[in-house]
């Protein structure tokens, strides 16, 4: 059975503290909805970044591939996304259940993510933008996490969030 929500980020949480609440976030995420988080390797350090960015994004595109998500709805975290409201990642996710699709939410490496990677989700997905500032990717995942286990505690009607 696929995932309710899937997240696929560039690389290993090198920062413990980082990791530690990404690992907090995403256990709280799977007592309330099927989720996976997934990662891909980063480029090789000898890369450019523009070429880490095409590799990071080739590696991401074929793991959405139709044979591994059926019905993948990609949402790359983007600064130019929208900027969504916890309520309105709420619904979204209700919305992509309710049609049994499965968002991808996809956080790219130091370098971000590659335009091939930004065009899959302005085809059929969305860019989504944490705000207009700029975040460390790992610390990126972390309130990424948080905000899905936000989302789907105000989906199961739970106190968590306060309005």
């Amino acid at each position: 059975m696929a995932p309710q929500v899937f997240c696929l980020f560039v690389g290993k949480c090198r920062e413990p503290s980082l990791r530690q609440a990404s690992d907090l976030y995403a256990l709280k995420l799977s007592r309330l909805a099927r989720s996976e988080v997934a990662l891909v390797k980063d480029a090789p350090a000898a890369c450019t970044a523009a070429d880490k960015c095409l590799r990071e994004g080739r590696d991401m595109l074929s793991r959405l591939e139709p044979r591994h998500l059926p019905g993948a709805v990609v949402i790359a975290l983007d600064e130019r996304g929208e900027n969504w409201s916890s309520r309105e990642l709420a619904t979204k996710l209700k919305a992509w259940e309710d049609a049994a699709r499965t968002p991808c939410f996809l956080v790219g490496g130091a370098y971000g993510l590659s335009d091939e990677v930004r065009e899959r989700a302005r085809s059929g997905g969305a860019l989504f933008s944490l705000g207009r500032i700029t975040l460390p990717h790992e610390l990126a995942r972390v309130v990424l996490l948080e905000q899905l286990y936000r989302a789907a505690s105000i989906n199961k009607g739970l106190p968590y969030h306060h309005d």
